[in-house]
């Protein structure tokens, strides 16, 4: 009876491995360049919607073994778009594969702009689409977390305070460690970089070796910062508005005790060594929460910015406006920042060889603190 079961359940198995055997076929082909027509050497090769897959040799070919019915097969490469091919009856599946947009994003260096896939410097870049997903009051703090080998980090909590920024560390142990701001090709301090609005920057690229930065000397030996701001196109009228609105708070504030509380402390601690009572009385009330008089629980900010742009064949303009406003969580009374800025740039095409080319700003920047100051540039 044992042995007929067991024969039974030999013989069943051997019939599931041969049925999964049968339900599998192999789809083979080489994967190239769209471009160029050369083998691409390890190449993904992936069943869509499973684990299943393998890599092209040193020839861009692959074999792949796959479920009988309708698979579609997801092939991918480093620096190429990713692309889908359903297997139809057909065992041979060539594909070509086109380059990624990623290559050819261009990247402002010192000497002008390059697609990103022919710069062999150390650069970063981050676009404007980026910066407009984190509202911050200043541009740098848009950077950290974003750029490697850049540690950006906010000298105080004071609203509008500046940040310290250090390329590769420090470099320097004699002078400045401060990187070089370049804004449209005009070298200014680190202070100008403050009065930008986030929305008027089309990028800004980190030069952080000596290979890229050469350009600029020995100025650049703390690395350097190159920021781009936006033009206006030809067509029509483009309106835009980026603006939030909120709140600031302590996020801890401690639990002291009242003046009643504090004078019975005083008492059990002079009885405890051997005194008389400090105060006859500890009925005084609750005194003065000073926490409360000093932090503001509900700070208000905001940050309001304004575009116009457009133009046609001969000449466009981008002109923005600013507002922004913020009291601090420490003594709103003196410790908020307001900004105002109005922009413009401007292109105009002379004639064929000659073109002008206009950038200006006229910023006004309010800082509330313990000295208190204003300041105005233009640049």
């Amino acid at each position: 009876m044992f042995k007929e079961l067991t024969k039974n359940l030999l013989v069943l198995a051997l019939v599931l491995v041969a049925s999964f055997t049968y339900a599998q076929r192999t789809v083979s082909g080489t994967v190239t360049d769209s471009k160029t027509n050369e083998s691409l050497i390890g190449a993904n090769v992936l069943v869509k919607g499973s684990t299943e897959g393998t890599v092209t040799d040193l020839d861009g070919k692959y074999s792949l073994a796959i479920p009988a019915g309708p698979v579609t097969l997801v092939f991918s490469y480093t620096g190429f778009e990713d692309k889908e091919v359903e297997v139809g009856a057909s065992d041979i599946v060539d594909v070509a594969m086109t380059e990624g947009l990623v290559l050819d994003e261009v990247v402002v260096v010192g000497y002008g702009i390059q697609k990103k896939s022919v710069v062999t410097g150390a650069i970063s870049s981050v676009k404007s689409r980026d910066l407009e997903k984190v509202p911050n009051g200043r541009v740098e703090q848009s950077l950290q977390g974003r750029v490697a080998g850049v540690t950006i980090a906010q000298n105080s909590g004071q609203p509008g305070s500046s940040s310290t920024i250090r390329v590769r560390g420090v470099t320097t142990f004699g002078g400045g460690n401060n990187p070089l701001w370049v804004i449209d090709g005009v070298v200014v301090d680190a202070g100008a970089i403050g009065y930008l609005n986030q929305s008027d920057i089309e990028s800004i690229e980190v030069l952080k070796d000596a290979a890229s930065s050469a350009i600029y000397g020995t100025r650049a030996a703390t690395g350097v910062i190159l920021v781009t701001t936006k033009k206006g196109k030809a067509g029509q009228l483009n309106v835009n508005y980026n603006g939030f609105i909120g709140s600031s708070s302590p996020a801890k504030v401690l639990q002291l005790l009242n003046a009643s509380q504090y004078a019975a402390l005083l008492n059990e601690r002079s009885i405890a060594g051997g005194g008389s009572p400090i105060f006859p009385s500890v009925n005084l009330g609750t005194g003065t929460d000073w926490q409360k008089e000093i932090f503001n629980k509900s700070a208000f900010r905001h940050n309001n910015e304004l575009s116009l742009s457009g133009g046609n064949d001969k000449s466009t303009f981008y002109v923005s406006f600013g507002l922004q406003e913020q009291e601090g969580i420490v003594a709103s009374e003196i410790s908020n920042y307001d900004k105002q800025n109005f922009r413009i740039n401007s292109t105009h095409k002379i004639s064929k060889v000659f073109t002008f080319d206009r950038r200006w700003g006229t910023p006004t920047r309010s800082l509330s603190g313990s000295a208190g100051w204003m300041s105005t540039a233009a640049y």
